[in-house]
């Protein structure tokens, strides 16, 4: 009898050290499969770092000479990660593009601002000449002179997510029942968009072939407020 009670006794303590072995595995997996896993502000992080480091590759050689093994050795991610997370160089330059105009443009939603006409457009205006002359994106602008003819993937993806964004954004708010009242019957809706863009930014296309600059940051915005005068000559009643 004492020989069964002190079996039974040993097999209780065997189980029990089991038990406790199995659960400590169970957390020790727990612990290094949560440390493996990087966390979404990690990751993000690291999607921003690359999209950097391809713009950056991009406006320093050129959209055509640099190729994804490139953008990945600099990064130190795999190509694969980079088909993956943007779809190629094309997504890249558009992650490149949408970061650039959040800077001067995340908090201005022209859509639904209540803010006087004249208020709205001379704070957009000021915003995208800031962006239009800003150094990256005349690097860009020359870039894409130089590989319009050779590369339409280059030049379909600046223009959707550059000029067309920009368009889209102008004609919404125009079109705005209360901004509508404000603006002459005969002007044409739909030419607009590229008129006032036009009076933003001046002879901007000359400047960035020639590499220059409108003048000093006094002189750039005196002028931009004397284009604006004019729009706003031309198209209000």
């Amino acid at each position: 009898m004492q020989k069964a009670t002190d079996s039974a006794k040993r097999r209780a303590a065997t189980n029990k050290s089991s038990e406790k072995a199995t659960q400590k595995t169970a957390a020790h997996k727990g612990v290094s499969k949560g440390v493996g896993r990087p966390k979404a502000a990690e990751v993000e992080a690291r999607l921003t770092d690359l999209a950097q480091t391809a713009g950056r590759l991009i406006l320093e050689n050129g959209y055509s000479s640099v190729s994804l093994e490139m953008i990945a050795r600099e990064a130190r991610v795999a190509v694969r990660t980079i088909y993956t997370k943007f779809g190629g160089k094309a997504g890249i330059l558009q992650a490149v593009m949408q970061a650039k105009r959040a800077e001067f443009f995340a908090d201005m939603n022209m859509d639904l601002d209540p803010r006087p006409f004249r208020t709205v457009l001379d704070e957009f205006a000021s915003r995208l000449y800031r962006l239009l002359t800003s150094p990256d994106w005349v690097a860009l602008q020359r870039i894409l002179a130089a590989e319009a003819n050779s590369n339409p993937e280059l030049i379909d993806t600046f223009f959707d997510n550059g000029p067309n964004v920009t368009r889209e954004a102008i004609a919404r708010y125009l079109g705005r029942p209360d901004v509508r009242a404000q603006l002459r019957e005969d002007v044409p809706q739909d030419q607009l968009p590229v008129y006032l863009i036009n009076c933003i930014l001046g002879d901007q296309h000359s400047r960035v072939l020639r590499n220059q600059q409108e003048g000093t940051p006094e002189q750039c915005e005196a002028a931009l407020r004397q284009r604006m005068a004019l729009f706003y000559r031309s198209v209000l009643r």
